[in-house]
């Protein structure tokens, strides 16, 4: 029987359960965190971004969420600088030009901070003279950094990303490093 699990992924880990390719300092990764044969991350999330990622041992499952073509939702808590304007709403509601091509049009609204939210570590920088604001954005596609740039491209780059949905799966509650069986 095929295995699930979601796992909320803090800021600095990798997506991977090995760190390939770095000489030097130790970063950390998913095997710090789960000890599951056979499961690996159907899609990824960078670095420094937090929150959900969904690990299973199905191949068929894998490929869903983290095919574009399956135009899977996909469910972040972004905090921006500065406060976004109705027209900036409106031109990620449209879809954004980016390098690569005009993005699919995005779900999004303004949201207070979102619910449960922890502490990150180490905090985001806070500057006096530069409000911030939260959004809750949903795409259907997963380019490389495609959020970040997304907001960017409007004018109000992100300083804290974090996924909480992907498809019929949430946080719902899992603290940094928690994961579960879906």
């Amino acid at each position: 029987m095929p295995r699930t699990l979601i796992f909320n992924k803090p800021f600095n880990v990798l997506s991977q359960f090995t760190d390939k390719g770095n000489e030097g300092a130790e970063r950390q990764t998913l095997s710090d965190f789960i000890d599951v044969p056979g499961v690996y991350a159907a899609g990824r999330l960078d670095r420094d971004s937090e929150g959900l990622l969904v690990l299973t041992d199905d191949g068929r499952l894998q490929a869903r969420i983290a095919n574009p073509k399956h135009k899977m939702a996909k469910t972040y808590w972004v905090q921006v600088e500065g406060i976004p304007s109705d027209e900036a709403l409106q031109a990620l509601r449209d879809g954004v030009e980016l390098k690569d091509g005009r993005t699919r049009p995005a779900q999004v609204r303004r949201l207070d901070a979102p619910p449960g939210l922890w502490p990150r570590n180490p905090p985001v920088r806070f500057r006096k003279t530069v409000p911030d604001c939260w959004l809750e954005l949903t795409i259907r596609e997963g380019r490389n950094r495609q959020v970040r740039r997304m907001t960017a491209a409007v004018g109000h780059p992100t300083l804290r990303l974090i996924r909480c949905r992907v498809g019929p799966w949430s946080l719902d509650g899992l603290q940094p490093g928690e994961w579960r069986d879906a």
